[in-house]
């Protein structure tokens, strides 16, 4: 398990300024252009309806990474699932545990609201991250395929 150096907990609308930064690096490691000002209004709009729940990861007093939890739900169950969306850690802070420190906030933040499960997805190629998801107990679904519709 890695050393965890970081502090985390629950972001809110008064860390957008230090979340900004890091969600658009997010972005720009997923290919896509830097737009700050995008990613502002983007993740005000989440904190202002209640969309989405956010963790920031802090080294001192120094945010470094974060997590974005969506809210969905289990027919089958009948009982909420969150999507685990969003998952960035800056490169200098990598190796550093804030990564398994958020995936583990994120945990517990589900089992404290009565979750039934959490679950992401990560490109095949990202084995960095696949890594760290299995140390900290996430298993891969060999049971169903992830099918999509882009529109």
């Amino acid at each position: 398990m890695a050393k965890t150096t970081s502090k985390v907990r629950q972001a809110t609308v008064e860390d957008l300024e230090a979340l900004v930064p890091l969600f658009d690096e997010y972005r720009v490691f997923y290919r896509q252009a830097s737009d700050p000002e995008g990613a502002r209004a983007f993740l005000l709009d989440r904190f202002e309806h209640n969309q989405s729940v956010v963790f920031l990861a802090f080294e001192g007093d120094r945010a470094v990474g974060f997590t974005q939890l969506y809210p969905s739900f289990s027919s089958a169950s009948m009982r909420r699932i969150f999507v685990l969306n969003d998952l960035f850690v800056a490169p200098e802070a990598r190796g550093g545990g804030a990564g398994s420190a958020l995936l583990r906030a994120a945990a517990e933040y589900g089992r404290r609201v009565g979750a039934l499960r959490l679950a992401l997805t990560t490109e095949v190629t990202n084995e960095t991250a696949q890594r760290v998801y299995e140390r900290e107990g996430w298993v891969r679904d060999t049971v169903f395929y992830s099918y999509e519709l882009k529109l």
